[in-house]
């Protein structure tokens, strides 16, 4: 009778914790990119349309320009693991209020629906990415006690 060789089977998931990294950095990163990478590179590159999405709603000029650097500062605290759980927090509510209020802005102003639900969107995203930072903070925390 010919022996059997038994392999181990994975799940391909990984560990949960490992899951629920890759669910955070995914999350993060598109987070990461439409909030930080996006605006940062329109000051820099593209200057004359830094305006473009608050000048319609009524925003004034210098609006624009510290939204984009509050965004830049929330973005880098979500995303650099040595940030300080509470300034985390803020840095998450940060840019909540700041999607709310764009959902409310555009609402009010132009009423475009397209332009309404691309914050919540977003909005859910960051949902993800707090909700599995969360996560990925207990299982730290619940490894080292």
């Amino acid at each position: 009778m010919a022996e059997t060789t038994k392999i181990p089977v994975r799940p391909l998931a990984g560990t949960p914790a490992k899951k629920n990294k890759i669910i955070f950095w995914i999350a993060t990163t598109i987070i990461v990119l439409w909030e930080g990478v996006m605006p940062l590179s329109t000051v820099l590159f593209t200057p004359e349309y830094v305006t473009a999405g608050t000048k319609p709603l009524g925003y004034p000029d210098y609006f624009a320009y510290a939204l984009i650097i509050c965004k830049v500062l929330g973005v880098i605290a979500i995303a650099y693991p040595g940030t300080p759980g509470r300034l985390k927090e803020w840095a998450y509510a940060g840019l909540a209020f700041n999607l709310i209020f764009a959902f409310i802005s555009h609402a009010c102003v132009d009423k475009n629906i397209g332009f309404m639900l691309m914050p919540l969107f977003f909005l859910a995203i960051l949902a993800v990415s707090y909700m599995y930072n969360a996560k990925i903070e207990r299982s730290n925390y619940s490894r080292t006690y």
